[in-house]
């Protein structure tokens, strides 16, 4: 009887295989940019052997496959929020490069080594540096001061960051923003809260499909702050669980003005890390979300 026997091997090189990004063909239409390619080649070696035959034919066919990778940029990435998205990412096998202005975080976890640490200001950055193979950016930008201050970090450095992602091609773009707590308007026209409204709209404008806005309210986790770690989930998780407990009682007062002041559930930061994963990982997956909805994306990846 004659016997057939394959074997595949897929080439370790092809692994580091990488996405084909086009650049926005807005601003001129012969522009293409190959930034990850993602073909893998596959050697399929058959030998086929007949008891008949004194010699067996053993013969090499090569495919092509379609092999998604992943490669993320995280701006602000050794922040507190920044650093869970980060470690979470290489969690899920993802490769990450971090930009930020202080660079390499001083602690020692065993994640920090797999990630890309860059040091550099969003204003002044090497876009074609930072941004090379990536497939989406991550950006955590954000903070509080003056009202020009938050303006600039809210608003400008992120919509300096859309701007530049979007013009070299990467397909996806994730802003983490923020909860309005059901706030008057007037309130609202602070730098910090219309700064992240600015980024949200341009945002969604250059990411019509693809762009991502996650909208937390206050976010605790061990936030590790000049070698201290403040234990934010002592306070966080605690509150969450009682208002998740008597969510049916305080329903009728979500529409009351600045009721998310104190009604709005905390969100902890590895749920919000692992929301952003979801979104890196699914191309499906864009749009605002809220805070029960950071939670729901959280649970599909997170295990």
């Amino acid at each position: 009887m004659a016997s057939l026997s394959c074997i595949a091997s897929i080439s370790a090189a092809s692994l580091q295989s990488r996405r084909a990004l086009f650049a926005s063909f807005r601003g001129n239409p012969h522009l293409l940019r190959f930034s990850h390619p993602r073909s893998c080649k596959v050697d399929v070696k058959c030998s086929y052997a007949d008891p008949s035959i004194q010699s067996s034919n053993v013969g090499t066919i090569d495919v092509v496959a379609d092999v998604k990778t992943e490669r993320i940029v995280v701006l602000g990435g050794s922040g507190f929020v920044g650093s869970a998205i980060c470690k979470a990412a290489v969690s899920k096998g993802i490769e990450v490069i971090s930009l930020s202005r202080s660079g390499r975080p001083s602690y020692s976890d065993s994640w920090v080594d797999q990630v890309t640490w860059l040091t550099g200001d969003v204003f002044y950055a090497n876009w074609d540096e930072v941004l090379a193979g990536a497939t989406a950016v991550v950006s955590t930008l954000g903070g509080f001061g003056s009202e020009e201050q938050m303006q600039r970090i809210n608003g400008e450095a992120n919509v300096v960051a859309v701007n530049a992602a979007k013009d070299f091609g990467i397909p996806k773009f994730i802003l983490i923003s923020v909860h309005d707590y059901n706030l008057p308007s007037f309130l609202l026209s602070t730098g910090y809260f219309t700064g992240k409204r600015k980024a949200e709209s341009e945002l969604l404008s250059k990411y019509p499909t693809s762009g991502v806005v996650f909208r937390p309210g206050f976010i605790y986790g061990k936030r590790k702050v000049d070698g201290f770690e403040i234990p934010l989930d002592l306070i966080g998780e605690p509150i969450e669980k009682f208002l998740s407990a008597v969510e049916n009682f305080t329903k009728p007062l979500n529409s009351l003005p600045a009721s998310d002041l104190l009604l709005a559930p905390p969100v902890s930061v590895d749920d919000l890390a692992f929301a952003v994963v979801n979104a890196v990982v699914d191309d499906d997956f864009f749009g605002i979300f809220t805070i029960e909805q950071i939670k729901e994306a959280a649970k599909s990846v997170k295990v």
